[in-house]
């Protein structure tokens, strides 16, 4: 081969690099950008609520985004509800409201999210494991049938469960709200931890049977810890959704058991919406969703990786 000749295979090599490396940098920028605008696009709304928190009703109804830019920051919303640094120390009514409320929907998510991944667990184990047989349905048709308590809407079960927790003393309890809360997530439960179940090989429960465990010793033991990640993304995605249950809450509390949400939609009044108190309120609201989210974020992960969330 001549010297021109091998110049040229080399600058040919290079046009082909070069182009190369220009298509690879364009497609990672277009993958950033659009995740970029992705996350812009589900940030904003809590962006939105927590600045709408320190606006002025003219901030409000002008359309009024970037603090100390388009307008100056106020602690109305906050005060409203007895949590700004000037009445923080001083006896709110509103405060000691927002605090009960607050303890109701803490205690309720968790009680009844924990409750259903306590026994959404077994249920899905027992789908993952066992054959069974109930006239002419079997495993998957029982599952189904678990996901299917899902399509009815809310609205259908209002009056039959308002005459059933009448006549049993439930309303406006937080037993009442936990107990239906466990039975409304229970189903999305089974369906992400029968997923996760069904990922670990058999061979671990074969195993620790020859060692001498029994079936609850071989799940506790061995099959709970390597689900681990798929319980917690199934614990939180409960928390997310009875944390923000509205409709039922409203239904069957009044008084004892009213939760955050319920607090949040009756900010109206005679002259129409407190925008900044609602914001405050709705901020103050998800700020532990979003704590929660950020400490668990690794097992999410790990869940989602390993088929527990479809």
């Amino acid at each position: 081969m001549s010297a021109s000749s091998g110049s040229g295979q080399i600058f040919r090599d290079g046009e082909v690099d070069l182009a190369y490396r220009a298509k690879w940098w364009t497609s990672r920028i277009a993958i950033y950008a659009i995740l970029l605008f992705w996350t812009v696009i589900c940030l904003f709304p809590i962006y939105w609520t927590a600045t709408t928190s320190f606006k002025m009703a003219p901030d409000v109804m002008q359309g009024n985004m970037v603090p100390w830019v388009d307008y100056q920051p106020k602690w109305l919303g906050w005060r409203s509800l007895g949590l700004s640094p000037d009445t923080i120390g001083v006896e709110s009514t509103v405060r000691d409201e927002f605090l009960k409320r607050f303890a109701n929907s803490a205690i309720t998510a968790l009680a009844s999210s924990a409750l259903a991944v306590a026994l959404g667990s077994c249920a899905a184990y027992g789908l993952s494991r066992f054959d069974y047989k109930f006239g002419f349905m079997r495993n998957p048709d029982i599952s189904f049938f678990f996901l299917s308590q899902l399509i009815l809407p809310p609205v259908v079960l209002a009056l039959p469960f308002l005459v059933l927790y009448k006549s049993l003393g439930l309303l406006d309890t937080r037993i009442g709200l936990i107990l239906l809360y466990t039975l409304t997530v229970l189903p999305i439960v089974i369906w992400i931890m029968r997923d996760q179940f069904g990922s670990i090989p058999t061979e671990l429960e074969e195993a620790a049977l020859v060692d001498g465990l029994s079936i609850w010793g071989a799940f506790l033991t061995i099959i709970l810890p390597i689900a681990l990640p798929g319980m917690v993304a199934a614990f939180i995605l409960s928390l997310v959704l009875t944390w923000n249950e509205y409709f039922f809450a409203a239904l069957l509390t009044s008084t004892n058991a009213t939760t955050l949400p319920v607090m949040v939609a009756s900010q109206t009044g005679s002259q129409g919406i407190s925008w900044w108190s609602m914001a405050a309120l709705s901020f103050a609201a998800i700020l532990p969703l979003i704590v929660v989210g950020v400490l668990l974020e690794r097992y999410i992960i790990k869940g989602m990786a390993a088929g527990a969330v479809k």
